[in-house]
C-alpha cells in the first residue's frame, strides 16, 4: 500500500496511490492515516493532472534520527571505520522538503553531497522495544536524502550544522507500508548519471536493530522517521543540478538543487 501527502493548491490531503509509473492516481481519504483511522472519500486524482503536486509523505512532529556510517563501503570511503553501534544524529524536522521541492545549498558550504537511503516512518509510541517486536512499530517506508554540507561535517564537532539545514532531508514520494526491506536496492543520479547503487543487505544494522536501539535513547513518536545510512559513491551537488534517489518497491525521490 502506497501513502502519498499532496495538495491541489489549498491544504495538504492523503491519499492512497494505485497505477504504475507515470499513470498514478491518488485515491483521497479522510484524515491522517498516522494519527486516525481514515475513509475514501470518493474522489479520485489523476497525479499527472495540472495543479497537483506531492508533498513530503511525513512532516515528524518530534525529529528524523539518521545512523552515519551503516554501509562498510560508505565509512571506508569516508576513511572511516564501521562503528560497533549505530552512529545517532538528529536533523530537525524543518530539514524536510518533499518531492521536486529545492535543495537548497546553504551559503557558508562549499560542498554539499548527497546520500541516498531508505527510510522508517514510525506508527506507534515505541520505546525499549526489542528488535524481534520492533517492526510493529513501524507506519512504512519511504525514500530519503540525508543531504550533507561535507566541509562542515569535517570542521565541527558534531554534526547538527552540515546535515540540519533546511532542506537538507528531501523525503518521497510517498510512504510504502508492509514492505520487506532485507535486500532492496538504493540508488543515487546526479543529472542522470549513477552515483550510488548499494543494497539494503549490505546495512551493518538493520532496520528491526535499528528501531530497537533508538528506542532505547528517545521515545519514538508517530510519524518520526529513521534514517538508515547510504551506501557508498556520495558524491558533491552544484547549482543547477537534479538529484533522483531511488529505492525499489518505493519510488523515485527527485529535487533540483539551487543555490540562493
Amino acid at each position: 500500500m502506497r501513502i502519498a501527502r499532496f495538495t491541489t493548491g489549498g491544504d495538504p490531503r492523503f491519499a492512497l496511490v494505485e497505477g504504475g509509473p507515470g499513470d498514478e492516481e491518488l485515491v483521497v481519504v479522510s484524515g491522517d492515516p498516522l494519527y486516525q483511522s481514515t475513509q475514501p472519500t470518493g474522489e479520485r486524482v489523476k497525479l499527472a493532472e495540472d495543479g497537483v503536486r506531492l508533498l513530503a509523505p511525513v512532516i515528524p512532529r518530534s525529529k528524523v534520527v539518521g545512523v552515519g556510517r551503516n554501509y562498510a563501503e560508505h565509512a571506508a570511503e569516508m576513511g572511516n571505520a564501521v562503528p560497533a553501534a549505530p552512529l545517532l544524529f538528529l536533523k530537525p524536522n524543518t530539514s524536510v522538503i518533499g518531492p521536486d521541492d529545492p535543495i537548497v545549498l546553504p551559503e557558508w558550504s562549499e560542498q554539499v553531497e548527497h546520500e541516498a537511503e531508505l527510510a522508517v516512518v514510525i506508527g506507534k509510541v515505541t520505546r525499549n522495544v526489542r528488535p524481534d517486536e520492533a517492526l510493529t512499530k513501524v507506519f512504512g517506508y519511504t525514500v530519503a536524502n540525508d543531504v550533507t554540507a561535507r566541509d562542515i561535517q569535517r570542521a565541527d564537532a558534531q554534526w547538527t550544522r552540515a546535515k540540519g539545514f533546511d532542506s537538507s532531508c528531501p523525503l518521497g514520494p510517498w510512504i510504502v507500508a508492509g514492505l520487506d526491506t532485507d535486500d532492496l536496492f538504493v540508488r543515487a543520479r546526479v543529472n542522470g548519471a549513477a552515483r550510488q547503487d548499494g543494497r539494503t543487505s549490505q546495512m551493518v544494522f538493520d532496520v528491526a536493530y535499528l528501531v530497537s536501539y533508538v528506542s532505547e535513547v528517545f521515545t519514538l513518536l508517530p510519524g518520526d522517521v529513521i534514517l538508515t545510512g547510504t551506501p557508498a559513491g556520495v558524491g558533491p551537488l552544484e547549482e543547477r543540478d537534479v538529484v533522483e534517489v531511488e529505492v525499489e518497491e518505493i519510488g523515485v525521490l527527485r529535487n533540483p538543487v539551487i543555490r540562493r
